[in-house]
């Protein structure tokens, strides 16, 4: 029989990090601890990662959710799922729990050869808003180490700004030799998206994510259909649970990609669904993390590296906080690994 229980794990940003949504200096984080009654020395552990004023979950209910989990783990995984369809994040932990729990409880949750040390993950450098001089930092810091992705997230200064940083870049370094990615976060306005889309669209750039606020299906559409510049969608697949109903919005916008966030989409079945739903549609996919420790991205890692998916993953969150725990991941340049022969340090983990 399963008990379990939670604690909160606060995690502090070493330095604030600017979104369209404000600047972040620290995140909720709740760790969940799952274990047979009848072997507790072994356990597994899920993350509820959530940013607030994007993640499904309130955030006022969820030590209620959890509480009722904990209390809950003698009933299936379909009855757990429904009861907990509008907290994605705690499924996500739940997911977790029980995969690293049949596999030893040693943080393998996705048996593949990334966990056993024999495979890399090319991930992307992310540059946080700022003003333009401190996203010109982020940008050669990025490229000493050795970055040929860059995700930058825009929408938060002056989009001339913005594109004058991009283009700065762009004159040193051609598309061949460094990928650009942005990230709107939904800051432009329908009538204006196309416009700005136009001008982003002659710095070479790679795709532009979300650039109109979620829920917009038919707009969304009408301009995945005119844009000069390939858009992936990101917070439209939020709060989207059926299988059916994202096979339907993807029929419906018909986007260039999709980006993946397993703890705002409710776990890694829920990902496997839109997965295979941009499948039918031959709709290309990569997976970024929400900011979760790196306990969360550990996993996040270990499930993306089963599949043969050679475009760079938004995974380079691991050297975000302060608080972070210990852990056999390894961040070299742009190549994320798993060093089996580290240990997992869970002293910062106060049961």
């Amino acid at each position: 029989m399963y008990s379990g229980k939670f604690l909160k794990y606060p995690l502090e940003f070493i330095r604030p990090s600017g979104t369209s949504r404000g600047v972040l200096t620290t995140k909720t984080c709740y760790i969940l601890k799952v274990w047979d009654t009848e072997n507790p020395s072994v356990f597994g552990l899920g993350e509820v990662s959530i940013i607030e004023g994007l993640s499904f979950d309130n955030p006022q209910k969820l030590e209620e959710k959890l509480l009722w989990l904990t209390q809950n783990l003698h009933l299936s995984k379909e009855e757990i799922y429904v009861f907990l369809l509008d907290f994605p994040a705690i499924r996500m932990a739940y997911e977790m729990a029980i995969l690293d729990l049949s596999n030893g409880g040693e943080r393998i949750f996705f048996k593949s050869h990334f966990a056993k040390g024999f495979q890399k993950l090319n991930i992307n450098g992310l540059i946080w808003m700022g003003d333009k001089s401190y996203m010109l930092q982020q940008i050669e810091e990025k490229l000493a180490q050795g970055f040929k992705c860059l995700k930058l997230k825009i929408g938060a200064i002056n989009f001339e700004d913005e594109v004058e940083i991009i283009r700065s870049v762009r004159e040193r370094y051609c598309e061949e030799t460094l990928e650009i990615r942005v990230d709107a976060n939904g800051a432009f306005s329908v009538e204006e998206a196309l416009s700005k889309l136009e001008i982003l669209s002659q710095l070479d750039l790679h795709s532009i994510e979300q650039p109109i606020r979620q829920g917009q299906w038919q707009e969304m559409a009408l301009l995945c259909e005119k844009t000069p510049l390939d858009i992936a969608l990101d917070e439209e697949l939020i709060g989207i649970h059926a299988p059916e109903e994202k096979q339907r919005l993807l029929e419906t916008i018909q986007p260039q990609y999709i980006i993946l966030k397993p703890s705002l989409l409710g776990g890694f079945q829920s990902s496997m669904e839109w997965i295979q739903a941009s499948g039918t549609l031959s709709i290309p996919w990569w997976i970024t993390s929400a900011l979760e420790s790196n306990l969360g991205l550990a996993a996040i890692a270990q499930f993306v590296s089963q599949f043969y998916n050679p475009l760079p993953q938004g995974l380079g969150t691991g050297k975000l906080y302060q608080s972070n725990l210990d852990c056999p991941l390894v961040l070299n340049g742009q190549e994320l690994a798993y060093d089996p022969s580290k240990n997992w340090n869970l002293d910062a983990l106060k049961w």
